[in-house]
């Protein structure tokens, strides 16, 4: 997963606008480091990422702020394995799986809104 550049998405005005941003943004980051932890669950001291944004976004849209919120990225504080790592396969194949389908979700709310926009123009041209 990418983070969308500031195209079409950026000229999205408004609460919502900035949501669907922040979410896209946020999604692709917990993408990035779900691919790293994957990658990384054979290397000896290798600690687990993870990235939260929800509450953040929350608060954003509960305040209606059109600011767009960011990512944050942790530590996991899940148990380590004798070798130091503490990656759990299953655990990041879940999340994953989490991750993709949030994002599918995304993609078809932007995808939405920009139909309703296509179809104003329509309307006016």
């Amino acid at each position: 997963m990418t983070t969308p550049v500031p195209g079409i998405l950026g000229a999205a005005p408004g609460v919502t606008g900035a949501a669907l941003r922040s979410a896209v943004a946020g999604l692709g980051a917990r993408g990035r480091a779900t691919a790293d932890n994957i990658a990384n669950i054979q290397t000896p001291g290798f600690v687990a990422n993870r990235v939260t944004f929800e509450h953040a976004l929350a608060e954003a849209a509960d305040t209606g702020s059109r600011e767009p919120t960011g990512a944050s990225l942790a530590r996991s504080l899940e148990p380590v394995r004798e070798d130091g790592n503490n990656v759990n396969l299953d655990q990041e194949t879940l999340i994953s799986l989490d991750t993709e389908l949030r994002y599918q979700l995304m993609l078809r709310a932007i995808d939405d809104r920009l139909q309703n926009v296509r179809a104003a123009m329509r309307a006016v041209g």
